[in-house]
């Protein structure tokens, strides 16, 4: 199963990636989350502080110039579009506690430089794990989904935007669904996050017209020391894990 979390800013849209890994990992089904929200702060929420004991793959200039056919420091005219990459995830993945980490890095958006080694290296990359691994991954975007490549894009079994009970983040997940139709995306749903009051979610479901809403994500202190690094997720307790187990069956029931 190949989940895609995106959503603007600040929704805990990282916090919900890590919540759905830790719930899958004590049921004890293998899971991978991709780093490729450009602020990497899934490591964070998994326990590491400052640097990351490893580079994202963006940085990993020598490999990806080895891998694409290209010399550092010269112009790349020509290179392969599509590198060998199914070696990475085992080589250059994180095992936290369970969880797997890869961190992306960056990848430019259309009409920002994006004909070049690293780009291609890297999208290759995400179609290999999107459609070619067998176990769960758990994609951590940024907002918004032009980083991804068509291929990629029907490689996800859904995509799920996060929203919390604001204007701002609801038109970003409006806008988010406009872009998905050029790519193919078919099964895109919102959950809602940090909910307080049952006023909050009929709010969420008035302002998001035709995207259909999954499920919701309580508000409680437990899940936002998480999202503040000062917990980790193994610390969760059963009735927080337990309560989110749901809305995770309702976003695997493609």
């Amino acid at each position: 199963m190949k989940l895609a979390f995106t959503g603007k800013g600040g929704v805990g849209k990282t916090t919900a990636v890590v919540l759905t890994a830790e719930l899958l990992r004590r049921e004890n089904k293998p899971v991978f989350i991709v780093d490729a929200d450009p602020d990497m702060n899934v490591g964070t929420l998994l326990g590491f502080s400052g640097d990351l004991p490893i580079k994202p793959i963006s940085e990993m200039k020598e490999l990806i110039h080895e891998r694409t056919g290209v010399k550092e420091n010269e112009p790349a005219p020509f290179f392969k579009m599509n590198p060998r990459v199914d070696d990475i995830p085992e080589k250059y993945s994180l095992d936290v506690n369970g969880i797997k980490l890869l961190i992306m890095g960056t990848i430019q958006k259309g009409g920002g430089g994006c004909a070049c080694p690293e780009n291609a290296f890297l999208k290759s990359l995400l179609s290999y794990l999107m459609i070619a691994r067998d176990e769960w991954v758990l994609l951590d975007m940024e907002a918004g989904i032009e980083h991804l490549g068509r291929g990629t894009a029907i490689g996800v079994d859904r995509m799920v935007i996060v929203v919390e009970p604001n204007k701002t983040s609801l038109e970003t997940a409006i806008r988010i669904k406009k872009l998905s139709r050029d790519l193919g995306v078919k099964n895109l749903v919102a959950i809602g996050n940090k909910i307080t009051f049952d006023d909050e979610k009929a709010f969420i479901l008035h302002n998001l017209k035709d995207i259909e809403v999954t499920g919701y994500i309580k508000y409680s202190e437990e899940i936002k020391n998480l999202s503040l690094g000062k917990i980790k997720p193994w610390d969760l307790s059963d009735e927080i894990i337990g309560s989110i187990g749901g809305l995770i069956e309702s976003l695997t029931a493609v």
